[in-house]
């Protein structure tokens, strides 16, 4: 229950500034929360891929179910990527995010730990 406050301000915050500046923002969004709530290294690391990958998850749902994945059968198969069908290219999507997010919060507890007294 410790790690269900910065999941939240993750995928709060990370959602809110990718959709006004970059998506990008995502790290520096989970380097930020991991450095200011003082977690351990896996638990940074957990808290950053579980808010993005929730994040993302809900991104990719929210632009796909409209559209019948339509444009996520057309890019999986024999077309652009190699994957079996469109619910690959959507788990491919939201574990990359998910390993940025978790990577950048664990780099965030390690800074936080080498800084600490």
């Amino acid at each position: 229950m410790r790690n269900l406050k910065p999941i939240i301000i993750i995928a709060f915050l990370a959602g809110i500034l990718s959709w006004l500046v970059a998506w990008w923002m995502i790290a520096a969004v989970s380097f930020v929360v991991t450095v200011n709530h003082k977690l351990k290294p896996r638990d940074g690391f957990l808290s950053g891929f579980i808010g993005v990958a929730l994040l993302w998850l809900g991104f990719v749902l929210w632009r796909d179910i409209p559209n019948e994945h339509i444009l996520a059968n057309r890019l999986v198969g024999p077309g652009l990527l190699p994957l079996p069908n469109g619910w690959m290219l959507m788990l491919l999507t939201v574990i990359l995010g998910g390993l940025i997010g978790g990577l950048a919060g664990w780099s965030g507890a390690i800074m936080n730990k080498a800084f600490r007294k």
